[in-house]
């Protein structure tokens, strides 16, 4: 696995289109030329795909850190709780869990690329990729140990495996340090990566 996960990656259309991709395009030229769904319409919802950013669930998380009540509701029920914040997750069961000092997880999709697109924004190419579907539930420790996340023995590694149905949300420890910050301030300590289980949270002194 490459450390480089977070450096911008290249754009799609250097690839050749695959044969679901060219059965999108035509099904919807299709569904255009017969009037049932319009041009503006499809430009104004793949522009509302692309404009979510792991900031959203940067948000949902730093709320949960900063708030008990709205965390206990929250690892309850996680479409419920961020429908309290306006989000809507469709008909995805959002599944958020919470590392702590024991645990640590990590979320994959072993089939195929499920991932909570409503508050992370697109998965990278490393989280479609089939090394990383692959390996991470084979030997956890040694593919976050590639992304630079090494974690101890006595902590165990709990991969989460998303599925058509359910996607996953982790809830990153609260670095030291952060006494008394809002969740705006919070906000800036969360990556995608610490989300998805693949890092933790920064540390407060280099958010400021």
């Amino acid at each position: 696995m490459s450390t480089t996960h977070d450096h911008p990656e290249h754009p799609d259309h250097h690839l050749p289109m695959t044969y679901h991709e060219k059965l999108t395009t035509a099904v919807l030229e299709l569904l255009i030329e017969k009037k049932i769904i319009s041009a503006d319409a499809v430009r104004r919802e793949i522009e509302a795909i692309e404009g979510r950013t792991p900031q959203i669930g940067a948000g949902v998380v730093a709320k949960a850190w900063t708030d008990p009540a709205f965390k206990a509701r929250l690892l309850a029920d996680g479409n419920a709780a961020t429908a309290e914040l306006g989000l809507d997750m469709g008909d995805s069961n959002l599944v958020v869990v919470e590392n702590t000092p024991q645990v640590h997880n990590v979320v994959v999709c072993t089939l195929c690329s499920c991932y909570p697109r409503a508050l992370l924004g697109l998965p990278p190419s490393w989280y479609k990729s089939r090394a990383y579907r692959a390996r991470i539930v084979r030997e956890p420790r040694a593919v976050l140990a590639e992304f630079g996340l090494r974690i101890p023995d006595d902590v165990t590694v709990r991969v989460l495996d998303s599925t058509a149905v359910t996607r996953y949300l982790v809830i990153p420890l609260r670095p030291n340090g952060t006494e008394g910050w809002n969740e705006e301030q919070l906000a800036t300590l969360l990556s995608r990566d610490a989300m998805v289980g693949t890092a933790v949270a920064r540390e407060a002194t280099v958010a400021r």
